[in-house]
C-alpha cells in the first residue's frame, strides 16, 4: 500500500481508469438504447469507478476499512441508481414532450403563415373587383341595363364570399383559442344529413353532379349541437362537389357502428395524394399552388372548410379521417348492401367507381 500522495494518485488512477474505459464503451453500446439504461450506466461508473481505486490503493488487501467502503459504496449505488432510473425516466418522458410540442409550434407557426398569405390574396382580389366595378358605376362607365345588373349580381356574389370568409376566420379562431362552447342535445343523425342535402342538392345540381344519401331505417342519436354538426358535413359535401367533375357523383353514408354513429362521403373526383392526406385538414391547406379560387367556387373558398368541419367534429368528442377513395370502394359496396335504410336526392346506384375520389368519415359517440 502506497503512503506518499503521488502514490496513492497512481494507483487510484489504475485502478478506476479501466472501469470507466468499461463503462465508455457500455455507453457507446447503448446509446442507441433508451435513456433509463444510459442513466443508470452513467451513475454506476462512479460508483464502481471509487471501489476499484480502493481497492487498488489497499494492495488487494480486504481489510475491515475497505469492507466498510465497500458496504457504504453499495448502500449508495442501490439507492442512487432506482433513483436515477426513476428520473431518466421522466426525463426521457419531459424529452418527448417537448420534442411533439415544438413540432406542433413549429407546425402551428407554418400553418399560421400559409393562412395569412393565402387569406391575404383572397381577400385582395374580391376586394380590387368590387372596388373597379364599384367605381365603374359611380362613374358611369358602365351604364347599359345589361352591364349594369351583370356588375351587381358580380359585386353581390364577391361580398357573399368574402362574408364567408370572414365567417370562417372567426370560426377558426374561436377553435384555436379553445373558446368554442356548444350546446349539445340529443339529436338524430338522419336528420341532420336529410337537411344537409335538402340545402346543397340545388347547388350539386347546377354542378351537374348527382348527390344521393343512403340512411339506415332506425334513429341515429347523437348528442350534438345541430348547427355544428350541420357544418361540419356542409363542409364536406362542399368540398366533394367543389373537386368533382360534371357528370360524377357523391355518396353520403349514415351507420352505426358499436357504439358509434359515422357519417361517410365519398366522391369520384380526383382523389387526395398521398402528399396532400397528411395535410387535408391543416388551416388554409388546399392541395393545390392556386391562390386564386375559380368563379364558380364554392362558399368562401378559404381553404378553412376541411379544418373547421375537424375542430367541430372533435370539440362533439368524434373523429374525422380522410382517405383515397379507392380504398374503400369495397367497403361501400357493402355498405350500400348492408344498410335497408332511404335513398335521397339524386340518381340511385353503386358507390363511386373504383379507384376514383375520396372518403371522408366523420365518426361520433352514440347516445341511449
Amino acid at each position: 500500500m502506497p503512503n506518499d500522495i503521488l502514490g496513492l494518485i497512481a494507483y487510484a488512477l489504475a485502478g478506476s481508469l479501466p472501469v470507466v474505459g468499461i463503462g465508455a464503451l457500455l455507453l457507446r453500446w447503448t446509446r442507441n438504447r433508451s435513456l433509463i439504461t444510459s442513466t443508470a450506466v452513467l451513475v454506476l461508473i462512479p460508483a464502481l469507478a471509487t471501489l476499484a481505486g480502493v481497492i487498488a490503493v489497499s494492495g488487494l488487501m480486504f481489510t475491515d476499512e475497505l469492507e466498510r467502503t465497500a458496504v457504504v459504496l453499495g448502500v449508495v449505488t442501490a439507492v442512487t441508481v432506482p433513483a436515477a432510473v426513476l428520473l431518466g425516466r421522466a426525463q426521457a418522458r419531459n424529452m418527448v414532450w417537448e420534442k411533439q410540442m415544438l413540432e406542433q409550434e413549429r407546425a402551428a407557426e407554418r400553418s399560421r403563415r400559409e393562412l395569412i398569405a393565402w387569406v391575404s390574396h383572397d381577400l385582395r382580389t374580391p376586394l380590387a373587383g368590387i372596388r373597379a366595378m364599384g367605381e365603374a358605376l359611380a362613374d358611369g362607365v358602365v351604364d347599359q341595363a345589361g352591364d349594369v345588373e351583370r356588375y351587381g349580381c358580380t359585386i353581390v356574389r364577391e361580398t357573399h364570399r368574402l362574408t364567408a370568409m370572414v365567417d370562417d376566420l372567426f370560426e377558426m379562431s374561436k377553435i384555436n383559442a379553445g373558446a368554442l362552447r356548444l350546446s349539445l342535445e340529443p339529436l338524430d343523425l338522419r336528420e341532420v344529413v336529410d337537411e344537409v342535402l335538402a340545402a346543397n342538392t340545388p347547388t350539386a345540381a347546377r354542378a351537374d353532379i348527382a348527390l344521393t344519401a343512403t340512411q339506415p331505417a332506425h334513429r341515429v342519436p347523437v348528442a350534438g349541437s345541430d348547427r355544428a354538426l350541420s357544418r361540419v358535413f356542409t363542409n364536406l359535401i362542399a368540398n366533394a362537389i367543389a373537386h368533382t367533375p360534371a357528370g360524377g357523383r357523391i355518396d353520403v353514408t349514415v351507420g352505426t357502428d358499436g357504439r358509434q354513429a359515422w357519417v361517410r362521403v365519398d366522391d369520384t373526383g380526383p382523389g387526395i395524394t398521398a402528399a396532400d392526406l397528411p395535410r387535408i385538414f391543416e388551416v388554409g391547406y388546399r392541395g393545390s399552388t392556386a391562390r386564386t379560387p375559380a368563379a364558380d367556387a364554392l362558399g368562401s373558398s378559404s381553404g378553412m372548410g376541411l379544418a373547421i368541419a375537424a375542430g367541430l367534429v372533435q370539440a362533439h368528442g368524434g373523429s374525422i379521417r380522410a382517405t383515397p377513395g379507392e380504398e374503400h370502394a369495397g367497403n361501400s359496396v357493402r355498405t350500400h348492401a348492408e344498410n335497408s335504410g332511404r335513398l335521397h336526392t339524386g340518381n340511385s346506384g353503386g358507390p363511386p367507381a373504383e379507384g376514383l375520389g375520396a372518403h371522408f368519415e366523420v365518426r361520433l359517440p352514440l347516445v341511449s
